[in-house]
Order: C-alpha cells, then sequence, then structure tokens
C-alpha cells in the first residue's frame, strides 16, 4: 500500500495526540489508585496534589450542561481544531504542534468523560491566601498548546507585516 505524502506528513501530529492522551490517562491513573479524594498533598509552598471530580468543563464552566452536552462540546471543539489544524500550511510546524497538544488534552479529558461522567483533576496551585482551579495534564497541554498557536501566529503575523527592502 502506497502512503500519500499528505498522511506522512501528519504522522508526527497523531503521534504527539497520542502519546498526550497516553501520558494523561497514565497519570490519572497513577493518581486514582495512589492519592486520597479531596485530601491535599503540599509538594512545594505554592504545589500540591489534590485529587477531586470536575464536572463541567475548564474551571467547572458548564456542568449543568450534563454529560451529554458536555460530551456534544467537546467533541465538537475538537472537530473544530481539527478542521483548523487541516487548514495549516505545512510549514506552520509550531501551530500543528500547538493544535496536536490542544486535541491530545481534550481527547484525553472527554474520554474520562464519557468513562466517568466526570474529569479527574489533581494539580493545585495556591498560596496561602489563594488558589487556582485544580486542573490536570490534559488541561496543561491544552493551555501550552493554544498558546504555541497565538505565538507562533504572531511570529507569522510579525514576518508578513515587515516592509520588505527591494
Amino acid at each position: 500500500m502506497v502512503k500519500s505524502p499528505t498522511a506522512k506528513s501528519w504522522f508526527p501530529y497523531a503521534l504527539l495526540v497520542a502519546a498526550a492522551i497516553a501520558l494523561d490517562q497514565w497519570v490519572k491513573y497513577l493518581v486514582e489508585t495512589g492519592l486520597a479524594f479531596q485530601e491535599k498533598v503540599d509538594l512545594v509552598p505554592f504545589l500540591a496534589l489534590y485529587r477531586t471530580y470536575n464536572t463541567g468543563i475548564a474551571f467547572s464552566m458548564f456542568s449543568s450542561f450534563g454529560d451529554t452536552g458536555l460530551v456534544v462540546i467537546a467533541a465538537f471543539v475538537v472537530a473544530f481544531v481539527l478542521y483548523l489544524a487541516a487548514r495549516t500550511p505545512p510549514g506552520h510546524v509550531l501551530t500543528r504542534i500547538g493544535f496536536a497538544l490542544i486535541v491530545g488534552g481534550a481527547l484525553g479529558n472527554l474520554f474520562d468523560r464519557v468513562t466517568y461522567g466526570h474529569v479527574i483533576d489533581y494539580i493545585l496551585f495556591h498560596t496561602p491566601v489563594w488558589s487556582f482551579a485544580i486542573f490536570n495534564l490534559a488541561d496543561a497541554f491544552i493551555a501550552i498548546g493554544a498558546v504555541v498557536v497565538v505565538f507562533d501566529e504572531l511570529i507569522g503575523w510579525r514576518r508578513e507585516a515587515k516592509p520588505s527592502s527591494d
């Protein structure tokens, strides 16, 4: 069977998606089997492990949509990001990496939602008087991917905006 150049060019990104999902699910398994529910384990003064369940998306938003509604939203987001990735020129490697991280993180959380009816969260940044929302590795992949996409787009925009010295 002859592979098309398009399929071959997407292979590294598909591999990154699979690695992100596998790493996310492995860490969540370790958290589920080794960390007490809703008991804070301080790692350093500003970072703790704290296993809890998120019934919404992105900081518990939309939890009133129910499992089916959230699965539909997550599937739509993944489809939209894949659409954007497919329209990204091959030379935009950073953007494609960013999209792969977003898709991997979203699918990791989608797997939780479909399997358990919630997403397993366990990372807590905090100070004595403030704490950030509890999140997981999949959320970090999504956030890092989004930053990478925006960064690469800004770099591309700046390159195109520079006047040529002909």
